[in-house]
């Protein structure tokens, strides 16, 4: 059983708050002990800013008071609306402002990356990613190779995230692209992203990154790392909003040129130079940016959300969040560790410089999804399930409190022990 003090807990948020009033709440179930919700599902979808609402309303009653008018007329028009959340996400993800865009959502944009920047030939074929791998970059792949005449079951090797460098050492000559999860989703282990980056570039292949569980979760230097590319998902730890437009990453060497002409894409009117897009013409004008991977026009009433949402980060900064993710991860591992050998098993690294606000939880009896709805029905605690026998517990800096993490231990303690 937990045997920290409640009020230590409680002390504990007294003193390093975070941000949880910018953040609305979910009310916990009928019977549950305490009236909210305690939320660890922020690695699945982050929760609503407070501000979320107005600023959709706001783009509402622009689209009632002037319709399509509002696309250059409105206090925010929507023509240069992407461009109002530039400098917040490259700021979260270590990049130059022209190298980061908002568009589309995570695998759409992982299959036009790929479509510039997986260009097999001869044979550097391979697309080595994680043996873990989040299904949709696991289909992307297999998709990617099919669609240039491979056979997916030999162009894409799966591996440990530990045997990747060894591999691109011996097999290099063989990779056109390793495509890894900053964080693996179901472990919560930070990869070395930097590291394999230059392993990749040493072996002779590209480098891109899925950053869903990483982007606003742990710092990132993007740029300064020598990326390829990145793609990332905003409604995690990014609190977008459930469906919110994802954002992609391209090093600023493939720009250079107006986006490096040369370098084939899937274009759309988007991607053409703002200044002319409205000129109708039929040839399409480069823009030295990652603009020129855009395709279509922008979802305005997502991206007013997302716009809300990295407000709040702005005033954080990622320096703030690691901070405190870290003293608040810290402490929930040492509220569960005593169970850890028995009842269930911390898979997570233990080591603060490896992971970042997710525990990932084995449960020995199995059967995760039983044991995350007594959960959430009987205590109010709420995290997310990987069947058949993990569940994942995302203190996230922002919202989440010591408080939560006692819950949750206690609720663990009351149902396993």
């Amino acid at each position: 059983m937990n045997t920290h003090p409640e009020q230590d807990a409680l002390a504990a948020d007294a003193a390093d708050p975070g941000r949880r009033a910018e953040f609305l709440i979910p009310p916990a179930p009928a019977g549950a002990p305490y009236p909210e919700t305690a939320y660890f599902a922020g690695n699945s979808l982050g929760l609503q800013p407070r501000d979320a609402a107005a600023a959709v309303q706001a783009e509402l009653a622009e689209w009632s008071g002037q319709a399509v008018e509002a696309w250059f007329a409105a206090e925010r028009p929507w023509v240069t609306y992407p461009a109002l959340l530039r400098e917040d996400m490259a700021a979260l993800v270590g990049a130059r402002p022209e190298e980061t865009v908002v568009m589309n959502a995570l695998t759409v944009n992982l299959h036009l990356l790929m479509a510039t920047f997986y260009r097999p030939e001869g044979e550097r074929v391979r697309i080595v990613i994680e043996d873990t791998a989040f299904p949709s970059d696991s289909y992307a792949v297999a998709g990617q190779a099919a669609w240039h005449g491979l056979d997916p079951a030999r162009a894409v090797v799966r591996l440990p995230a530990a045997d990747i460098p060894a591999y691109l050492a011996a097999e290099g000559g063989t990779v056109a692209l390793v495509l890894l999860g900053g964080i693996n989703y179901l472990t919560g282990e930070l990869l070395d992203i930097p590291g394999i980056t230059a392993a990749a570039h040493e072996a002779g292949a590209v480098a891109g990154w899925d950053l869903a569980h990483a982007a606003g979760n742990v710092p990132l230097s993007l740029h300064d790392w020598n990326a390829d590319f990145a793609v990332w998902c905003t409604y995690k730890y990014l609190n977008g909003g459930p469906g919110a437009p994802g954002a992609c990453f391209v090093h600023s060497r493939h720009l250079s040129g107006g986006a490096d002409p040369a370098l084939p894409r899937l274009t759309g009117w988007w991607g053409t130079d703002e200044r002319v897009r409205f000129e109708m013409r039929p040839d399409r004008d480069h823009v030295p940016a990652a603009d020129a991977w855009q395709v279509s026009t922008p979802p305005i009433l997502g991206l007013a959300a997302l716009r809300a949402a990295l407000a709040v980060h702005a005033k954080a900064g990622m320096a703030e969040l690691a901070a405190r993710s870290r003293r608040l991860t810290g402490y929930l591992e040492s509220l569960l560790a005593p169970m850890s050998g028995g009842p269930i098993e911390l898979i997570t690294p233990s080591d603060p410089a490896r992971r970042g606000a997710q525990l990932s939880v084995r449960v020995a009896a199995g059967d995760a999804a039983g044991l995350a709805g007594r959960l959430h029905a009987r205590h109010g605690v709420l995290a997310d399930v990987r069947n058949p026998d993990v569940i994942r517990f995302a203190p996230v800096p922002l919202y989440s409190t010591y408080h939560d993490c006692w819950r949750a231990a206690q609720a663990l303690a009351a149902e396993l022990v």
